[in-house]
């Protein structure tokens, strides 16, 4: 299932990506980590990146998780990802979003097309209420991304995610869903 914007491409992870979705780790390693939590070594390998796409599909059949890869629409490259997760069903109908760009992408508007991409679905295909997403306050760049997208800012979760061995504070930010 390909969702397309003007810029690029979303479509579920599959286990030929496993290569690709290595190198743009490999790749932005530095860049990423400044944001992320703290990786282990296997994370760097090609094992780790097919096991983890497996997981992602099996929880995407069980409505827990969906993984897509970001590709500009010129080379067909693997330029990011964006997932949601943590799916909740039941009187929540929420999940939270996460997203990565390859650093030689960045400010474009392929992120902001990628989120708005997986928003629409999250709404329309799965029949969610509303999506969340945390980040670092000084993630600029990403914030403007969940603004541009629709997002709302709803405050500050105080030592949210470890990254870099640190409890680090992060702005929430989220969208419902017009529909009751």
């Amino acid at each position: 299932m390909n969702f397309k914007g003007k810029n690029i491409f979303i479509r579920f992870l599959e286990k030929g990506d496993a290569e690709a979705l290595l190198n743009l780790h490999l790749r932005n390693r530095d860049f990423f980590q400044k944001y992320s939590p703290a990786y282990s070594e296997e994370f760097y390998t090609l094992e780790w990146k097919i096991q983890s796409i497996e997981t992602s599909i099996e929880m995407r059949k069980n409505d827990k998780m969906y993984s897509w890869g970001i590709f500009d629409n010129e080379y067909k490259k693997l330029v990011g990802t964006v997932d949601l997760f943590q799916v909740f069903r039941g009187a929540l109908q929420s999940c939270l979003l996460g997203y990565s760009l390859d650093k030689e992408y960045n400010g474009r508007g392929y992120m902001t097309e990628a989120v708005s991409l997986v928003v629409r679905f999250a709404f329309d295909e799965l029949k969610l209420h509303r999506i969340e997403a945390g980040v670092r306050q000084d993630n600029i760049g990403s914030m403007r991304v969940l603004e541009k997208a629709g997002f709302h800012k709803e405050g500050i979760a105080i030592k949210n995610v470890k990254i870099n061995g640190k409890w680090e504070d992060h702005q929430m930010f989220a969208i419902i869903s017009d529909r009751e």
